[in-house]
């Protein structure tokens, strides 16, 4: 950690090197610098000490450097700052996770590690920010708040309230009150968001929010209540009337298709604020490997029709005003020397990143690889708490009669969820699943109690030729299932009990492709490189067995299928559950029994 004398001596020096009475550690020279406050590009030469900057200057100043490099015109803007992400999206720990996104221009993260929390508590929390320590990559931590992200409608493993907020909010890497989901608790004035909310209003921290749907009245209730950021925009109205209200908006790039409409209604206005920043949310190890994460976000919103400048200002300087950090976000004496260079206004690709002053990666690749950030640290496994599972597990039983008809309620639609209702034939007390119809099947996976199976029907999947399961669903993380035919959805499902968790596919009783997460059941041992790709066969494969029609029904979606914090129908460990009126709904509305 930074001393207090250490720092002194590092200002003194910049101080010195800055007037041109020593040598600055390190001179670069002839840059083309974007300038995130004016908005020129202009010709500098950069003088560093130690990890600060110390002086931009005019080009050919008679500075010297111990180190000196020509730039040769290279244009030079501030380490880019993804404000929300998941760094458990990319199913990869921390330090491999840093060898990618800095080699990209990324210098500085604000990871929400709420999916390691719902299956591991504060300890998860503790694990994140153990694991991001002494990295090339800049981790600041928020304190996740949903845990559950929906309480009552949802078992994960663990419980938040005001407690565990104020332990977490007291540690130094702890930024703020991360994605304060349960939207329903705050407009509401449950005791648990009251505390939370509390716990970060008397810290002084960030908090912020996901605001999914909330428009009028309940979105201005929902700043009222502290919230100050959101990234759930969900159309360009939506994007405007949140910046219009006051929120930061958070442009994310794990929804592209929104993001032509978000930049069209954007340049409708006067100027772009200083409140528009930009993240990643989440995004696969493929993905990230071969587009990028706030790269590809960057270069996306430039394709949009943005100036190159103005999408930097929105990842760089408005970032880090966002997180109160004025030391980063900015090409500036007495910032940190976090900054990348590269050729091209259209389509931006790092040629050097420097962290702290020294470069670290050229040209898409890390000079060295990153170690571990705490060698002798041991990652979270044997987080399936579950038995080997059998076919009559992932049937869909009807109580009260043996053979018949009943009428069931059943989620229709991917990602926008609505009601449906259906009749089915019963045999054996076992429902015959519909033509055009799948099922899904939820089981707690955390140990928290004795757990029996969920399973609903499902509309608007088509009929699934195969089972895909999987132990990473957003946001409580049991094991969830996705199929019509029991055989194989038993075999997916104890494929991944087994290994430890992960996602999986089966067809015809055959394993088509998994990928294995030990690490909590969302993390892999492999390299990046081995991760990804076996990620992207999943993908693949995945389309033997669904016929995805994007933007909702996509392979994505498996993931965040039962999301039930989120209006409309979704099945968890608790149920079938409505998200907008908060209860658990029977699905059985009526029985007709019939002779064998």
């Amino acid at each position: 950690m930074t001393t207090q004398a250490s720092t002194l001596s590092l200002r003194r020096r910049a101080v010195q090197a800055a007037l041109g009475q020593i040598p600055f550690d390190r001179l670069l020279r002839n840059a083309q610098l974007i300038d995130m406050v004016t908005g020129e590009i202009r010709r500098v030469d950069i003088g560093i000490t130690g990890t600060m900057i110390a002086s931009v200057h005019p080009c050919g100043d008679n500075f010297q450097g111990v180190v000196s490099e020509d730039l040769a015109g290279a244009y030079l803007a501030p380490g880019l700052i993804d404000t929300h992400v998941h760094v458990e999206s990319s199913h990869l720990p921390a330090h491999r996770y840093a060898q990618i996104v800095v080699a990209q221009g990324t210098t500085t993260i604000f990871w929400d590690p709420h999916e390691l929390a719902n299956v591991l508590g504060v300890e998860g929390v503790r694990y994140a920010v153990a694991s991001s320590r002494n990295l090339p990559l800049r981790v600041i931590c928020a304190a996740p708040s949903s845990v559950p992200s929906t309480p009552g409608l949802e078992t994960s493993g663990a419980d938040f309230g005001g407690e565990q907020m104020t332990t977490m909010l007291a540690w130094p890497e702890v930024a703020g009150v991360a994605e304060v989901m349960d939207m329903h608790g705050v407009l509401n004035g449950s005791d648990r968001m009251l505390e939370i909310l509390a716990a970060g209003l008397c810290s002084g921290k960030l908090i912020e929010g996901h605001a999914r749907g909330l428009k009028g009245a309940e979105l201005q209730a929902y700043l009222a209540a502290g919230v100050s950021s959101d990234h759930e925009l969900t159309s360009a109205e939506d994007a405007l009337e949140k910046l219009r209200a006051g929120l930061t908006l958070q442009i994310r790039g794990s929804h592209p298709y929104l993001l032509p409409d978000i930049v069209a209604a954007l340049q409708t206005l006067p100027h772009l604020s200083s409140q528009i920043t930009l993240c990643t949310d989440d995004v696969p190890p493929d993905f990230l490997l071969e587009k990028g994460g706030m790269l590809a976000l960057v270069n996306t919103l430039i394709a949009c029709g943005l100036r190159a400048e103005e999408v930097l200002r929105m990842a760089t300087l408005n970032a880090a005003l966002r997180l109160q950090r004025n030391d980063l976000g900015l090409i500036a004496a007495g910032r940190t020397a976090d900054f990348f260079t590269f050729d091209s206004l259209v389509n931006i690709q790092p040629l050097q990143v420097f962290v702290a002053g020294e470069c670290v990666a050229e040209r898409g690749q890390m000079l060295a690889e990153v170690p571990a950030a705490a060698p002798g640290l041991l990652p979270p496994r044997d987080t399936m708490h579950l038995a080997p599972l059998q076919v009559a597990d992932f049937q869909l039983n009807i109580p009260g009669i043996n053979h018949g008809k009943a009428r069931l309620r059943h989620i229709k639609g991917a990602r926008f969820t609505q009601w449906g209702e259906t009749l089915v034939d019963v045999h054996h007390g076992v429902a015959m699943i519909p033509a055009g119809f799948s099922l899904i099947w939820v089981q707690h996976r955390h140990g928290k109690y004795l757990a029996k199976p969920q399973i609903a029907l499902l509309e608007g999947w088509g009929e699934l030729r195969g089972a895909i399961a999987t132990s990473y669903s957003h946001d409580a993380h049991n094991l969830v299932v996705l199929g019509r035919d029991p055989a194989d959805m038993m075999l997916a499902a104890n494929h991944l009990i087994a290994c430890g968790g992960g996602m999986a596919l089966s067809q015809q009783g055959k394993l088509l492709a998994s990928v294995e997460m030990p690490i909590a059941g969302m993390l892999s041992d492999l390299p990046a490189s081995e991760l990804a790709a076996q990620f992207k066969q999943l993908r693949e494969r995945s389309a033997d067995i669904a016929d995805w029609q994007p933007p909702y029904r996509v392979f994505k979606a498996i993931e965040g299928t039962c999301l039930a914090c989120n209006a409309g129908p979704h099945l968890t460990d608790l149920g079938l559950t409505d998200g907008t009126t908060r209860q658990i709904i029977d699905p059985i509305l009526e029985v007709w029994a019939t002779a064998e």
